[in-house]
C-alpha cells in the first residue's frame, strides 16, 4: 500500500511554491480547459461551424470594403482575401482570449471561494479554449490556399514563434483585464469596446504598409501590429517585409504587458476570494 499523502500547513509556503503549484495542479488546468471546450461545442447545432463562419464572414466584409471598394493593395503575391485572413487568425484568437479570460474568474466564483489552487490557472485555461477556435479557423486558411493555389514559402516554419507572441499578448492583457474585472465589474462592459475598437485600429483589413512612414512607429504602439505583421510575413512570404523598428516596439509592449500582467494578477490574487 502506498503511504497516505501529507498535508503540510506552513506559513508563506504558497508564496514560495506558487510556480511549482502550477505544475502540481496541471490536471485542474486541463480539466477547466476541457470543460470550457465541451460547454462551447457540446449540444450546439453550429458550434464548430460558427467558429469557422465568424472569421470567414469578417474576412469577406473586409475584403469587399478595403480591397474592392477602398482599392487597398495586398501584400506580396497573395490574394487580398488570404492577406486579410492571415491577420484574422491572430486577431480572433486575441479578441476571444480577452473576452473569455476577463470573465473567467467571475464565472468560477464558487470554485475560487472554496478551494486553494493558483488562480492563474483559470484565465490560462480560458486562453487555451480560445486557441481551439484558432486551430479550427486555421482549417479555413488551408482551404483558401488550396482554392487559390497559393503555396507558402519557407517562412511558414517560423509561424510557431508568432503564435507564441500572440499567446503572450493575449495572456498579458488578459491578466490585466481579468484582475480588474474582479475588482471593478464595470470592466465587463469595457472589454467589448476594447475588442471592437482594436479591430479597426489594427491592420486586419489592410496592410501596415499603407500607414505613412512618419506614423509607423506611433502605430506600432498597438501590440497587435507586430503579431499581425509577423503572421503575414510567415504565411504570405514573397515580397512581404517587416518594419523592424515598429516590430520591436510592438513586441516590447507585448513583453511589458505580460510581465506587468502577471505581477498585477499575483498582487491582487490573494483578495479574489473575498472580493468576488
Amino acid at each position: 500500500m502506498s503511504e497516505p499523502q501529507k498535508l503540510i500547513i506552513e506559513a508563506g509556503r504558497t508564496e514560495r511554491h506558487y510556480w511549482a503549484d502550477l505544475w502540481r495542479y496541471r490536471e485542474l488546468f486541463f480539466f477547466l480547459a476541457w470543460r470550457d471546450i465541451l460547454v462551447r461545442y457540446k449540444q450546439t447545432a453550429i458550434g464548430v461551424i460558427w467558429a469557422m463562419l465568424r472569421p470567414l464572414l469578417t474576412m469577406v466584409v473586409f475584403t469587399v470594403v478595403f480591397g474592392k471598394l477602398g482599392k487597398f493593395p495586398s501584400e506580396g503575391a497573395a490574394p487580398y482575401s488570404i492577406m486579410v485572413f492571415a491577420a484574422m487568425l491572430p486577431w480572433q484568437f486575441f479578441a476571444n482570449s480577452l473576452s473569455e479570460a476577463s470573465n473567467s474568474l467571475v464565472g468560477n466564483a464558487n470554485l475560487i471561494s472554496k478551494v486553494y489552487f493558483p488562480r492563474l490557472i483559470i484565465p490560462s485555461s480560458a486562453v487555451i479554449t480560445s486557441f481551439v477556435d484558432f486551430l479550427i479557423s486555421g482549417v479555413i486558411l488551408v482551404g483558401m490556399m488550396l482554392w487559390y493555389q497559393f503555396v507558402p514559402g519557407w517562412r511558414i516554419f517560423s509561424l510557431p514563434l508568432f503564435i507564441a507572441i500572440a499567446f503572450a499578448a493575449a495572456m498579458g492583457i488578459g491578466l490585466w483585464l481579468t484582475a480588474l474585472n474582479v475588482k471593478y465589474r464595470d470592466f465587463r462592459y469595457i472589454v467589448p469596446f476594447i475588442v471592437q475598437f482594436g479591430l479597426y485600429i489594427s491592420p486586419v483589413g489592410f496592410s501596415s504598409s499603407v500607414v505613412p512612414e512618419k506614423w509607423r512607429l506611433l502605430y506600432s504602439l498597438n501590440p497587435m501590429v507586430g503579431v499581425i505583421d509577423g503572421f503575414r510575413w510567415a504565411i504570405l512570404g514573397g515580397d512581404v517585409r517587416i518594419f523592424w523598428p515598429g516590430f520591436l516596439i510592438s513586441n516590447g509592449l507585448v513583453l511589458l504587458f505580460l510581465v506587468t500582467g502577471i505581477w498585477y494578477f499575483r498582487k491582487t490574487e490573494k483578495t479574489f476570494a473575498d472580493v468576488i
